[in-house]
């Protein structure tokens, strides 16, 4: 995953459980979740508005 080992991956969630708080961890991961499933569905269907190459000049 991204080239970490479990140890790395430990760290880091203890260290955003830190900051963040057990509370806001699953709102931020809904929150990236949705973001990522954007980027996904607009990489497969790009829409006319948001690519600039169809543009007629």
């Amino acid at each position: 995953m991204f080239g970490l080992g479990w140890p790395e991956v430990v760290i880091i969630a203890v260290v955003a459980i830190v900051i963040f708080g057990p509370k806001k961890i699953p709102e931020l991961g809904n929150a990236l979740g949705k973001t990522l499933r954007g980027f996904k569905e607009e990489l497969k269907t790009p829409s006319e508005d948001t690519n600039p190459e169809y543009e007629e000049k």
